[in-house]
C-alpha cells in the first residue's frame, strides 16, 4: 500500500488495482515514476547508498596510488630530507668525486715527469781550528725544479734561487732516478727564480705553461715536489687556490728589515721544504705555478705560495737571454723615514712636523743617475712619477715594475725643510 496526497484536498485515496484511476491520479502517479528513475541515474546507477560507497571506494584507491607514485619526489624536494644511501643524489656526489679524482690522476700523469730534484752541492771544510782537513763537496740542500724547454741538446729547469744559492755543483735527479750534471743559467734573488739547464737526452716531458691570471679562488691546484729531499721522490698534494694577489715579506740579507714584497698565489696544498721550485698545476695539468714558499709556525697550517707563472715568465726569459735581471737603478742606498730616530729627523733632516713617510737617502753613488741628477745625501724622497713613495717597497717596485732602463723619473724630495723636483735618466746597475 502506498499514499499519496493531492494538494488541493486532504482526501486520502486507496490505491488498489480494483479501483479505476483517475486520469489525474494517473498523471500524478506517472510524474512520481519520473521523479524516481532521475534520481536513479543520478546515484551512478548503484541504487541509493551503494552507488555512493562504490564511487568513493574507488576515488580513495586512486588518490592513495597517486600520493605513493609521487611520494619520492615530494620527499627530495622538502627541505632538510635527504635520500636514501641508493638514492639519486649520492650517486651525483659519487660521480663528481669520481671525476675530479680522474681529473687530479691525469694532470698528474701529465705534469710529473715534467718535476725534477735538484741537490746543492757546496764546499764545506772539516776538521777545527787544530786540526784542519782538506775541504769537501757534499750536498747542502736539496729542492725542486721543473722542466719547461727544450732547446737543442740542452733542457732548461725553472726553480728557485734559494735552492741554488751558493752552489759551487748543481744535480739534477730525473724521475727514473739517473742523475744529470746542471749548469746555472741566470738567477735572479729579488723574484727569487733561477734557471739551470741539462743534457735533453732523456728528457721526455716538459711542462705546458698555463694561465695563471684566470685562477680563480677555491680552484683545484695540485704541488708536485720533493718534500724533505729526495726521499719522498715526486709527492703529489692538491688543495685549492686559497687566494690571489698576495703579497708577501722578504728579508732579503738576513738582518730583519723586510727588503721586498714577493706578488705570490696563495694555497693549502702542502708545501714543504724539497718543495721549493716544483710545479703547482691545475686541473689540465698546466704549470700556474713555481712553489716557493710556506709560513712555518707551530699556530699556521695550510699557509704555502706560490709564484705565479704569468709573473715568472718575463724573468725567466731574461734570465735565459742575459743570466741576469737587468734592472734600472738610480745609484743610492736607502733607509726609511721611520726607521730614522725623532731627533734626527728634526736637527739633521729638519723635516715638518706633519711629515711622518718617506725614504731616507743615505749615500749617493759619484757618476750615477742620482748624482748627475743633483740628488743630495740625506734628501727625502716622498714622490715618484706622482706616485706617493712612503717606503723602501714601494720606491722598489716603482722602480722595477714600472720603469726600464733608459726611462726618466721625476722626483719630489725634502731637503733641509723645503720641497724640490728633481729628474733623472734611469741605467743598468746592481744596486738601487
Amino acid at each position: 500500500m502506498s499514499y499519496f496526497q493531492d494538494d488541493d484536498k486532504n482526501n486520502d485515496f486507496l490505491k488498489n488495482d480494483d479501483i479505476q484511476k483517475s486520469p489525474l491520479q494517473e498523471r500524478l502517479e506517472q510524474e512520481e515514476r519520473e521523479t524516481q528513475e532521475k534520481r536513479h541515474k543520478k546515484k551512478g546507477g548503484g541504487g541509493g547508498k551503494g552507488g555512493y560507497l562504490f564511487t568513493g571506494l574507488i576515488g580513495v584507491i586512486i588518490g592513495a596510488l597517486l600520493v605513493w607514485l609521487m611520494m619520492p619526489g615530494l620527499v627530495n624536494q622538502m627541505p632538510g630530507t635527504t635520500t636514501s644511501s641508493t638514492g639519486k643524489n649520492e650517486t651525483t656526489i659519487n660521480q663528481v668525486a669520481t671525476e675530479v679524482t680522474t681529473d687530479v690522476t691525469k694532470a698528474v700523469d701529465k705534469a710529473s715527469d715534467a718535476v725534477v730534484g735538484i741537490t746543492n752541492i757546496q764546499e764545506v771544510s772539516s776538521g777545527g781550528f787544530w786540526s784542519p782537513q782538506p775541504a769537501i763537496d757534499q750536498p747542502a740542500g736539496s729542492g725542486s725544479g721543473v722542466i719547461y724547454k727544450v732547446q737543442g741538446d740542452r733542457a732548461f729547469i725553472v726553480t728557485n734561487n734559494h735552492v741554488i744559492e751558493g752552489a759551487k755543483q748543481l744535480e739534477v735527479t730525473m724521475p727514473d732516478g739517473t742523475k744529470e750534471e746542471a749548469q746555472l743559467v741566470g738567477y735572479d734573488v729579488w723574484t727569487d727564480l733561477a734557471v739551470i739547464s741539462i743534457s735533453s737526452k732523456d728528457v721526455k716531458t716538459v711542462a705546458t705553461f698555463g694561465n695563471s691570471d684566470v685562477l680563480k679562488q677555491g680552484e683545484t691546484v695540485i704541488a708536485i715536489g720533493n718534500p724533505l729531499g729526495l726521499e719522498f721522490y715526486g709527492s703529489v698534494t692538491t688543495g685549492v687556490v686559497s687566494g690571489k694577489d698576495r703579497s708577501v715579506p722578504v728579508d732579503m740579507n738576513n738582518d730583519g728589515s723586510v727588503d721586498w714584497q714577493q706578488e705570490v698565489l696563495q694555497t693549502d696544498a702542502a708545501i714543504n721544504p724539497g718543495n721549493s721550485g716544483g710545479a703547482l698545476v691545475n686541473l689540465a695539468g698546466e704549470l700556474v705555478g713555481i712553489n716557493s714558499m710556506k709560513i712555518s709556525e707551530s699556530s699556521v697550517e695550510g699557509l704555502g705560495f706560490s709564484i705565479p707563472i704569468n709573473s715568472a715568465i718575463p724573468i725567466i726569459e731574461e734570465l735565459e737571454k742575459n743570466g741576469e735581471m737587468k734592472r734600472p737603478t738610480m745609484g743610492v742606498s736607502l733607509v726609511d723615514l721611520t726607521d730614522v730616530p725623532s731627533y734626527i729627523q728634526q736637527q739633521t733632516l729638519k723635516l715638518p712636523n706633519d711629515l711622518t713617510t718617506g725614504v731616507v737617502i743615505k749615500d749617493v753613488v759619484p757618476n750615477s743617475p742620482a748624482s748627475k741628477a743633483g740628488v743630495k745625501q740625506y734628501d727625502i724622497i716622498v714622490e715618484m712619477d706622482g706616485k706617493k713613495i712612503e717606503t723602501g717597497i714601494d720606491l722598489r717596485k716603482h722602480l722595477y715594475n714600472d720603469k726600464k732602463i733608459g726611462d726618466t723619473l721625476t722626483m719630489k724630495v725634502y731637503r733641509q725643510g723645503k720641497l724640490v723636483d728633481l729628474s733623472l735618466t734611469l741605467t743598468n746597475g746592481d744596486s738601487l
